[in-house]
């Protein structure tokens, strides 16, 4: 028997109407291209979307064919989230801080027809342009007054929504067709693709929503730091208008000062970006002596979220830190540190031991971690495995690759290696490719990572593996110090000492300038392997009594890796 309830399809265009019917005074407040400070509501906000749609019929476009942007945290950006996607056609999110022939190959195998640019990206696009010649045409996002000088003939946006009445109803879609792709940097060889559903993006606006999640409310102001090029900025666009939430969109300065000032001027309750962006803006406050008088809670996501850097927010400036693992795969998120009323009871170290974790799922997402043998293991914060997801905003198979989907028995891999705690909290150990292979036993990188950054000296580190001639591999800590800091190799090999098991103490430190970092913020370590391929540890030289692991105690599962899982302070989260 069917039940008989109404079948109104999921579509992101609902999103943007219910915000313009329910919450349509509600403000979304962008700083511009231009240099000033753009204002407008909801209402708005919708009814420029519909001429974008009006406009990009009138130029030919599909249902079902991609349009690209290349363009920050915006409202006209925003207006190409729901525009695109609200006729129907595939809204294609492009990050800019790729290399030029890297863009040129998404853009292609995405096969997008038109291309909406900021203006600040002009130069850009007459790289790209001859390199893409399947597209039809770009479009500067700004009025006749701002259209850069540009080899490319390009079309101005303003002009083309003001050709357009805004007489437009969206139109009945089917939810499971395409809304939006964007293509992760999180594998080897050329990006892939997401092309995610109007079902599933406002399922996972619905779980990104969620008081044990992001928890929007149209009591907030939300300034998501993350871009909009990246992973649909974590879900926010569709997620703020879903919960009338007031949007504050920074543009292109994303300095400390630059996200502070807005902060305050627009009173900002929430926010969320990757950890490189928050400690730029500590740094700033540090500096400056000021602290926030309106925000209250941050999501940390995109790399490893250092618990020292955490707990400063938290202890010093009364910002409560949500950690946050996913990946684009995923929409992206998957899971959040958030704590039940009894876990709120336990003594607060046992409280932020379970917060520096990723936490638990919500619902939509499932979990397991597996075995080498393909059997699941037990959730006793132990036993690390591969792990697993599925849900309905998870990819079923990439972009263009029919032939074959990743799906094992129906789950994701997601490349992560990880713990889960009898309490549901999950804790990635180190993705699959970074983690250090010692004596046939596991090293977690993050783990070492984020002992590093917890010194006093240190502002940034990278834990990689170099070869051992006895133990295979052994791991390698390269640091950047602080501005105006000192610390010795002798001393950061020392503050390791008691916090872990012995055998995985570094064996060498190398300081560096600066990391480097893929174009979502997150660390290059293949980079940094190529660049120490030829390292040579002071412990292979002897490969014997020097080395840290003792040659007399081989390693032990029960009190190696496995076991240091319990006390780790690791952290991670999501990736694009």
């Amino acid at each position: 028997m069917l039940g008989q309830m109404m079948d109104v399809p999921l579509l992101v265009s609902s999103l943007i109407a219910h915000a313009a019917r329910h919450h349509g005074s509600t403000q979304i407040v962008s700083r511009r291209i231009e240099g000033d400070v753009h204002r407008y509501t909801y209402r708005e906000c919708e009814a420029r979307s519909k001429q974008l749609a009006q406009a990009l019929v009138a130029l030919g476009v599909e249902p079902g064919e991609r349009i690209g942007t290349l363009a920050w945290n915006g409202y006209r950006h925003l207006e190409a989230y729901f525009g695109v996607a609200g006729f129907g056609a595939v809204c294609h999110t492009v990050n800019p801080r790729l290399f030029p022939e890297q863009i040129a190959w998404i853009v292609n195998h995405a096969e997008d027809r038109y291309v909406l640019f900021d203006t600040t990206f002009a130069a850009l696009v007459d790289t790209l342009a001859p390199q893409c010649p399947e597209v039809r045409g770009w479009i500067a996002l700004c009025d006749e007054a701002h259209l850069p000088t540009m080899r490319t003939p390009v079309l101005c946006y303003e002009t083309l929504l003001a050709a357009q009445d805004g007489q437009f109803e969206w139109p009945l879609l089917d939810e499971r067709s395409a809304s939006g792709l964007c293509y992760t940097s999180g594998t080897t060889g050329n990006p892939k693709g997401a092309l995610y559903t109007h079902r599933s993006a406002v399922l996972h606006a619905y779980g990104a929503s969620m008081p044990d999640a992001m928890g929007f409310s149209a009591c907030d102001a939300i300034l998501p730091v993350v871009p909009m090029f990246h992973v649909n900025a974590w879900g926010v666009p569709h997620a703020a208008p879903l919960a009338g939430t007031k949007l504050v969109l920074p543009g292109k300065d994303l300095d400390g000062k630059s996200l502070y000032e807005l902060m305050e001027a627009e009173g900002v309750t929430c926010s969320a970006g990757v950890p490189t962006v928050w400690l730029g803006l500590l740094a700033y406050m540090r500096g400056a002596g000021v602290k926030f008088s309106t925000l209250k809670r941050t999501v940390i996501g995109g790399s490893a979220c250092p618990p020292a850097m955490l707990r400063t927010y938290e202890d010093d400036y009364g910002v409560q830190v949500i950690h946050a693992w996913g990946m684009t795969e995923m929409s992206p998120l998957g899971t959040l540190s958030k704590l039940n009323w009894a876990q709120s009871q336990r003594p607060l170290e046992a409280q932020r031991a379970l917060l520096e974790k990723q936490g638990r799922v919500i619902f939509g997402v499932d979990m397991k971690i597996v075995g080498d043998d393909g059997r699941e293991l037990p959730w006793d914060g132990v036993a690390f495995g591969d792990l697993y997801v599925r849900g309905p905003w998870v990819i079923e198979r990439y972009f263009k690759q029919e032939s074959g989907s990743p799906l094992v028995d129906g789950w994701f891999p997601t490349g992560d290696v990880a713990t889960i705690d009898p309490d549901g909290f999950l804790q990635i150990t180190d993705r699959s490719k970074d983690v250090i292979k010692s004596g046939g036993e596991w090293i977690s990188s993050i783990e070492l990572e984020n002992i590093a950054v917890a010194h006093p000296a240190i502002a940034e580190a990278a834990c990689i593996a170099c070869v051992h001639p006895r133990w295979t591999e052994r791991p390698l800590i390269v640091a950047v110090k602080k501005p105006g800091a000192d610390v010795t190799r002798e001393e950061l090999l020392a503050y390791f000492q008691g916090k872990v098991v012995k055998w995985w103490l570094p064996d060498d430190v190398v300081f560096v300038d600066e990391l480097p970092h893929t174009a979502t913020g997150k660390l290059q370590k293949l980079k940094l392997r190529e660049q120490f391929r030829n390292h040579v540890l002071p412990s292979a030289l002897e490969a014997g009594d020097q080395c840290p692991l003792d040659p007399h105690e081989p390693p032990d599962a029960n009190k190696g890796a496995a076991g240091s899982a319990t006390d780790s302070t690791k952290s991670a989260a999501m990736r694009g």
